[in-house]
């Protein structure tokens, strides 16, 4: 290999300018102990925990590359469960912030995630229109329900029942019974997509949220096993009737089209309260209680019902029906006393609506015991609102408790700016300025803006300039924080703003096809003695195209204009004369930029194609095919011919200009990247982009070679496509509506090639070992026998031993997929040393898990083995013996806890009665004191 050019790698530094993003949903956290304070919301790849009393970032929970689709808090409060948009789930500890379990067997986004009451299981719902059920303890999947057509949009479990209810996207509402892994019933009762699910009043009632403004009810009563045939019946009329609502008709065409014979449960419609908002449901939720429910559709109104429980609504009855029975009398009729029934909407009725001040994305609620009703909302433009909400009042009425906003902007930022001492990024958007520092990532100035395009830090760092849409010069001074002076500059949008390179003036481009030249002045007010600064115009180059983006030559003597007829024009400076006119680009040039010795000037193009020219004579030396959508951005590293392009593609490329080669591409935004801003030593990058996040890359002192940055391009590209290629097939296993929870992955193949090749080490050492008997009974003495390096490593351990180490070392949800890939070949070898392993009693319970799968996937090859038959029965009587010690031990050990419990309670009661006389006594004391003391008052 010959002598390579050595470049520096660029890494991700930070991520900030986010306060959460609008793709996944809002989750209240227990942090500390402490509900309704802390709020997890996605932020691109991670999570970000906020305490919304302060407004500040407590945790941050790191993601790799994905972006961050759903959320969900365990019921203990300890861990929180984030799918991502690849299909993966991770749950996190939030004690120490570490991902301990990923699952992997979704194909595309997770769009539903919720534990179970006890937080033992965990299912999910994706795009890819499959449920899958993860069992969190032992950290494996236990299975995949299919049914849905399209994508799933809610799951829920049930608490009493191992019922689960799952809706999605194709219009139905399915019912599975866990017990047998198969769907029981499906509502077929929806005209459009079902978007949202709650279960309420104890789990006897299902609320439903669709695309229309009607919430629609259904009551669930549950079948019980044994059954008198005439009852359900009698409910059937029951319901029908409640229904009476106007849904009859639609209520019998259902009872028609459900299978006579009802299992487990009924479900029937009551009616449907309506919402205030015309369009569809985004989000309907209660809170863990089900005495609160709320929903929001695509616009900025949250609104908030409360559910009666079964006392209120008897005591609202027995009003009611005095009320009947006191007209009856003033009418002196009698009243039939079974006609007093309450209406859904006194069951379920409305509280208030909370106006948020932009679009709801998600929202959480926690009802504290007081009655206090918490809700937290995650809006579109990048805030997170708190609302308390006091229901005992008359009227409720909610108060706006916090809101997070200043970690960011309301909308995309459109330029960045770097200060001359590397220290201060300046980013503007449609609504404000904000001032970062580089180091501490804190905001330290926002000011208010127009819609801005370009900007500038003037020379001194001490104001900046920003040019906007319509077409107006802002200048701002920084210590102050305030708007200076605003000028009419251009009657367009100004699309480019270039510092000139003697720092006296500036010059702008605009849509009015003007190019404009500006000088820095002092002026003095009336109304103050000290100069400020201003500028003033002091040249204008009218042209006959829209001017896209303007910069000046290093040493100031050349102009270079890109136009909207796909041409960029160089004009001197001096004299404002014509000199090249560059040629090539087939849609407008968005960007370019001039290297530091004027010998190049690079252009990005709307065509995705980047054109590197010499700017002696206004050659093309070469044109790049560089993002696979528009060329944003385009900059030069200072001193040097290395540049770096934004692409709408999401994607950041360092190029070098020398040798036209891509260097490395910095991936991390999530959609497009608007612009981006070089530090004048070269040493970071900070770039913006659609997904509201700004992204600080900082120059690392690693070498990157080229050769090895392609490869690893080529391994990253080899593992996605494994993920995508077809699942392994079990031998004669039919597709039904159940299947196994994990998918193939780059991880589950190198867990089978790991132990493809302990048992081939197994195999060859046990060779071996055979060869070395022999040798030593032929010496007739002891020969040293050479011991493998790698048992050597794990503490000279046997053969078998290592393959149980492997085994032990595989992570328990890739188990069973990667045993699927294994070959046969390696399935006897497998079951000898399970044997052995299970007869000395290690590891019982995950090598009869692997065993039980092996003999499911492979029976038919293992009952016509011959040679396998004494194995299998040494197993068969092996495993059972060993598998009932271990459920004997666990069992003693639950008993022994139990009456640990049990002995602690009794000890606990006689303190607390203690505690309790004593505070009697104190009570008192001190009410015997009061009255001596009103006594002594008298």
């Amino acid at each position: 290999m010959g002598l390579t050019k050595q470049y520096l790698r660029y890494g991700p530094a930070a991520l900030f300018g986010l306060v959460a993003s609008a793709r996944g949903n809002a989750a209240y956290v227990a942090l500390r102990g402490e509900r309704g304070r802390c709020v997890a919301v996605p932020a691109c790849e991670h999570v970000f925990v906020w305490d919304t009393r302060k407004g500040e970032k407590v945790l941050i929970l790191k993601g790799l590359k994905q972006e961050v689709s759903c959320l969900c808090p365990s019921p203990d409060g300890l861990h929180l469960a984030v799918g991502y948009e690849d299909g993966s789930i991770r749950v996190f500890s939030l004690l120490s912030g570490e991902a301990n379990v990923t699952f992997n067997g979704h194909k595309a986004a997770v769009t539903a995630l919720k534990y179970d009451q006890l937080g033992g299981r965990l299912v999910s719902g994706s795009k890819d229109t499959d449920v899958i059920v993860w069992d969190v303890i032992n950290e494996s999947g236990l299975y995949r329900l299919k049914g849905h057509k399209d994508a799933v949009t809610q799951v829920l479990f049930l608490k009493e029942k191992n019922l689960l209810v799952t809706s999605g996207k194709d219009t139905l509402v399915k019912w599975w019974d866990l017990d047998t892994q198969h769907c029981f019933k499906t509502l077929v009762g929806h005209r459009t997509e079902v978007w949202g699910l709650a279960l309420v009043s104890e789990e006897k009632r299902l609320i439903t949220g669709t695309a229309d403004s009607e919430l629609r009810v259904w009551d669930i009563t549950y079948i019980q096993e044994v059954k008198d045939p005439d009852e359900p019946e009698s409910k059937k009329s029951k319901g029908s009737s409640l229904g009476a609502e106007g849904n009859t008709g639609e209520d019998e065409t259902l009872e028609l089209d459900e299978c006579p014979e009802e299992r487990l449960l009924k479900c029937s419609k009551v009616g449907s309260i309506m919402r205030e908002g015309r369009d569809r449901i985004v989000t309907l939720a209660t809170d863990r209680t089900g005495k609160i429910l709320a929903c929001h559709g695509t616009d900025a109104v949250l609104e908030v019902f409360s559910v009666l429980s079964e006392e209120e609504v008897q005591k609202k009855l027995e009003k009611k029906m005095k009320k009947a029975k006191k007209k009856a009398k003033q009418k002196s009729e009698e009243e039939p006393e079974g006609s007093v029934e309450l209406s859904l909407q006194e069951e379920i009725q409305r509280v208030t609506n909370i106006r948020a001040s932009a679009k709801i994305k998600s929202f959480d609620l926690i009802l504290s015991p007081k009655g206090e009703l918490k809700i937290v909302l995650l809006l579109q433009n990048n805030i997170i609102e708190s609302y308390n909400l006091n229901l005992s009042a008359q009227v409720p009425q909610a108060v706006r408790a916090s809101k997070i906003t200043i970690g960011g902007h309301r909308s995309d930022v459109r330029t960045l700016a770097f200060s001359s001492d590397n220290i201060a990024i300046l980013s503007a958007a449609a609504e404000s300025v904000k001032i970062w520092n580089r180091s501490t990532l804190q905001c330290i100035r926002t000011m208010e803006c127009e819609y801005a395009l370009c900007s500038l830090f003037v020379p001194g760092d001490r104001q900046v300039i920003v040019g906007t849409k319509t077409g107006k010069l802002q200048l701002y001074d920084l210590a102050s924080g305030s708007l200076m002076e605003t000028l009419a500059a251009h009657d367009g949008a100004m699309w480019s703003i270039a510092l000139s390179p003697d720092q006296r003036g500036f010059v702008t481009g605009g849509a009015d096809k003007c190019v404009k030249f500006w000088e820095f002045e002092l002026v003095k007010d009336e109304s103050s003695i000290q100069k400020r600064l201003s500028m003033k115009q002091v040249r204008i180059l009218q042209l006959d195209e829209d001017v896209l983006c303007v910069r000046y030559s290093p040493n100031q003597k050349l102009l270079a204009v890109s136009l909207l007829d796909c041409t960029v024009k160089i004009f001197y400076t001096d004299t404002l004369k014509f000199f090249l006119s560059l040629y090539g680009h087939k849609l407008p040039v968005l960007c370019m930029d001039i290297s530091y010795d004027g010998a190049l000037i690079a252009t990005g193009s709307a065509d995705r194609n980047v054109k590197i020219w010499g700017l002696d004579f206004g050659d093309c030396h070469r044109s790049l095919f560089a993002h696979d959508d528009s060329v944003m951005y385009l900059q030069f590293v200072a001193k040097s011919h290395l540049f770096f392009t934004a692409g709408k593609d999401n994607k950041i490329k360092q190029w070098d200009a020398d040798k036209f080669e891509h260097i490395q591409t910095l991936e991390g935004h999530h959609q497009e990247v608007w612009c981006l801003a070089l530090s004048p030593n070269g040493d970071y990058v900070v770039s913006a982009s659609h997904d509201k996040s700004l992204r600080l890359w900082e120059r690392t002192r690693e070498l990157l070679v080229l050769e090895e940055e392609r490869e690893m391009q080529r391994e990253a590209e080899y593992e996605e496509s494994v993920a995508k290629e077809e699942q392994p097939v079990v031998a004669g296993e039919t597709q039904g509506e159940t299947g196994l929870a994990g998918k193939k992955t780059i991880e589950t193949i190198k867990a089978a090639e790991r132990i493809m090749e302990a048992i081939e080490l197994y195999r060859e050492e046990t060779a071996k070992l055979k060869e070395h008997k022999v040798i030593c009974k032929a010496a007739g003495k002891e020969v040293p026998l050479p011991v493998n390096p790698i048992l050597r490593a794990y503490g000279n351990i046997t053969p078998s031993a290592y393959v149980l180490e492997v085994f032990k070392k595989v992570k328990s949800s890739e188990l069973e997929e990667s045993l699927l890939v294994l070959p046969f070949s390696y399935v006897p070898d497998l079951l000898r040393l399970f044997s052995e392993h299970i007869h000395l009693g290690s590891e019982v319970e995950l090598l009869c898990r692997a065993l039980l799968f092996l003999l499911k996937i492979h029976f038919g090859q293992i009952t016509s083995n011959h040679m396998l038959v004494t194995v299998i029965e040494n197993l068969k009587k092996t495993t059972i013996s060993r598998v009932s010690e271990a459920r004997d031990v666990l069992g003693f050990n639950m008993a022994g806890l139990q009456y640990l419990k049990r002995e602690i309670e009794a000890k606990d009661e006689v303190t607390f009665f203690a505690d309790a006389t004593d505070r009697f006594e104190e009570k008192k004391r001190k009410r015997k004191k009061k009255e001596k003391m009103v006594l002594a008052v008298v």
